[in-house]
């Protein structure tokens, strides 16, 4: 039985829209570092975060992600900039999965089996510890950005496109 995340928010704010799942631990902390009321929930703080990252380059985006403590994975979209950054925390609790659609675009669920009926076998788990940002070129570790993120192709009988391992 796969664990259910019931904490699950949506939340949008200057047409940056951010899907949240799971929890952050330092919550409290960070919204006193963002300048957030204190009723503001990990949303909006994501989407300040983010804010912070777009606005204030070259803000490494590592370094959002990074400060970032709990079990947690968020999509952000930002439709100003058609811009699209998604992360998952470095132990990858909270199930995150993705896949490139037939018709050629990347897709994001937590529900593996939504994901099969759009994607077939182009999907895998999204990598813990790392994030994908449109703007910045695709996948990286946020722990070691630095460093290669490569895909290691699956066996053909498995559902599975490929694992994503960090390269030293």
């Amino acid at each position: 039985m796969k664990p259910t995340f019931t904490k699950r928010s949506f939340g949008a704010k200057d047409e940056i829209f951010c899907l949240f799942q799971g929890s952050l631990d330092n919550l409290g902390s960070l919204k006193q570092q963002y300048g957030l009321a204190k009723n503001a929930n990990e949303v909006l703080l994501v989407i300040e975060a983010y804010k912070t990252l777009r606005d204030r380059a070259p803000y490494p985006a590592n370094h959002v992600v990074s400060h970032l403590s709990g079990d947690f994975a968020f999509v952000v979209f930002d439709k100003s900039t058609s811009t699209l950054f998604v992360a998952s925390d470095q132990v990858g609790k909270v199930p995150l999965y993705w896949g490139i659609t037939a018709d050629g675009y990347v897709a994001f669920a937590d529900d593996l089996d939504l994901l099969k009926g759009a994607c077939g076998k182009s999907l895998a788990s999204f990598p813990q510890g790392c994030f994908y940002s449109t703007a910045l070129g695709g996948l990286r570790s946020f722990e070691n950005p630095k460093n290669k993120i490569t895909a290691i192709p699956a066996k053909e009988e498995e559902i599975w496109g490929a694992t994503f391992k960090v390269i030293d």
